[in-house]
């Protein structure tokens, strides 16, 4: 009898101790699309919000702004 408790607790002991060392497995990171370019980012010249090229507004001197509002208040 003493043989089963002795046998019981050491199981109980191993699994626990199998569980607490168990890591989690992160998931795996997924590669960007290889068609996906990355779009060129400016700052605004008012406020100093990133955007990208594409959304920008830009003035006579070529300089970039988040919208016509920054663009017609000027840069600071």
């Amino acid at each position: 009898m003493k043989f089963l408790v002795v046998l019981l607790v050491l199981v109980v002991a191993i699994g626990w101790v199998l569980i607490r060392t168990r890591r989690p497995q992160a998931p795996p990171v997924k590669p960007p699309p290889k068609t996906a370019e990355l779009a060129e980012m400016l700052a605004c010249a008012h406020c100093g919000m990133h955007l990208p090229r594409a959304e920008a507004a830009f003035d006579a001197a070529g300089r970039a702004y988040c919208g016509p509002e920054h663009r017609d208040a000027g840069p600071r």
